[in-house]
């Protein structure tokens, strides 16, 4: 598909293998709103599993062949001109020269950089992209798209499939990961899992929050603040989210901006 045909679906969403019309509300929506769920109940929901089982089949065997991959998360509003715009196209670059694949969201601003930054680099570009009220398209970075309708199944791809996370500054998407992401490594759902903040000046800020506050009135342990690791460096950021596992990985691959042989 060029960008042409990708840009070409202003009036329609790809949802998986489907395609909904725009004025159809989000799936997550239809889950959610309680008068929807209270009204179908007894007749849509258990469908609805299904369709959600589907999404989970479909994003498994388009990224199992991924490879050694670290999920990037920040801002779709960063601006070609943003300094961390720039500083993701360089991440993006260093992770795809220590044979690491890249995970976004797949959308604008900072997700466009880092996918940028490795398909340029010659690695593998990865988007997960996801059904929202207005739409947002791939960038046309990714080498590897999935869509997907709801949130709790692409975040379960962010985390299955890569080694270790980098969060750039970002808005409420952005936080909501970071703290899954910390709430997964600290109550051991996921062990060894680099997660590293990049921008001292926008993260100090809750750092100190969770130091003064949260950590003082005893709602989390010292040891948690040190699941997380603070950078303004693009080539120490990939260094620290690549660090060697304890258990043994496949070998990171060769990288040639295209998905790998065989995969769907």
């Amino acid at each position: 598909m060029d960008d042409s045909e990708r840009r070409d679906i202003s009036d329609r969403r790809r949802a998986g293998r489907l395609v909904v019309p725009s004025e159809q509300a989000p799936a997550d929506r239809a889950l959610l709103e309680r008068s929807a769920i209270e009204e179908l109940s007894h007749h849509a929901d258990p469908w609805r599993v299904l369709r959600i089982l589907s999404e989970f089949v479909e994003g498994f065997d388009a990224l199992n062949e991924v490879g050694p991959a670290i999920t990037v998360f920040g801002s779709a509003r960063a601006s070609l001109n943003d300094p961390y715009y720039k500083a993701g196209e360089a991440l993006g670059a260093a992770l795809a020269n220590r044979g690491f694949a890249v995970i976004t969201g797949g959308g604008p601003g900072i997700m466009e950089a880092v996918n940028k930054g490795c398909h340029e680099a010659g690695g593998l570009s990865v988007g997960c992209n996801i059904e929202l009220p207005h739409e947002q398209s791939l960038n046309k970075y990714v080498d590897l798209g999935v869509e997907f309708r709801y949130f709790f199944v692409r975040k379960n791809m962010f985390v299955k499939y890569a080694r270790g996370f980098v969060i750039f500054p970002g808005g409420f998407g952005t936080l909501d990961e970071l703290f899954e992401s910390l709430t997964l490594a600290q109550t051991g759902k996921i062990e060894h899992f680099p997660i590293v903040l990049f921008g001292s000046p926008y993260w100090r800020g809750l750092l100190d929050w969770l130091n003064e506050h949260v950590l003082s009135a005893g709602a989390i342990a010292p040891e948690d603040l040190k699941l997380m690791t603070l950078t303004d460096d693009p080539e120490e950021a990939a260094e620290m989210a690549t660090r060697p596992l304890p258990v043994q990985i496949p070998m990171p691959r060769e990288q040639t901006g295209e998905p790998k042989a065989g995969a769907q």
